[in-house]
């Protein structure tokens, strides 16, 4: 990879990379400073990465960071059961949408990133399964895991009032 190619890669994929990690952990100085860590690590290994593959390289850095610090954070901050009591809503809701982002945020992390690499990104199954080191089977099973979860979830639409 040349110093054209890096700098041709963040014009191109800088944004998507930061809209895909922003959906992810909904922290906006979060989601930047993933994405300047995955352009760092690009900028140090420029050399050794081919030009080609740095879209997925980026992905899969700012994936990884993001599950890393989702791991050392979960750890830190568990949620007793009492005080889940607290962010339950039982109003009926009429915005689809609100209700689509509230199922996909009980999604367990890998099922969410993958569904949202897959319906919200457009990447295929073999460029999401190199993203997060998966194989395609296991990407379309967790797809597949997380479309039944959010079907279950959200009901029929005349349930959706």
């Amino acid at each position: 990879m040349t110093i054209e190619d890096y700098n041709n890669c963040v014009d191109q994929y800088s944004d998507n990379l930061y809209r895909f990690l922003l959906k992810n952990i909904k922290d906006e100085a979060l989601a930047g400073d993933f994405v300047q860590d995955s352009y760092e690590k690009l900028w140090i290994n420029y050399r050794n990465v081919d030009a080609l593959k740095a879209k997925s390289y980026l992905f899969s850095t700012g994936y990884h960071k993001m599950i890393d610090y989702i791991r050392k954070h979960k750890r830190i901050s568990n949620i007793s059961d009492g005080n889940l009591n607290n962010h339950v809503h039982f109003e009926q809701y009429s915005d689809l949408k609100e209700i689509l982002n509230s199922a996909i945020e009980r999604l367990p992390n890998d099922q969410k990133a993958v569904l949202i690499l897959r319906d919200y990104e457009g990447y295929s199954y073999k460029e999401i399964a190199e993203i997060s080191n998966l194989t395609e089977s296991q990407v379309k099973v967790y797809i597949y895991r997380a479309r039944v979860f959010l079907k279950n979830h959200i009901g029929k639409m005349e349930n959706v009032a």
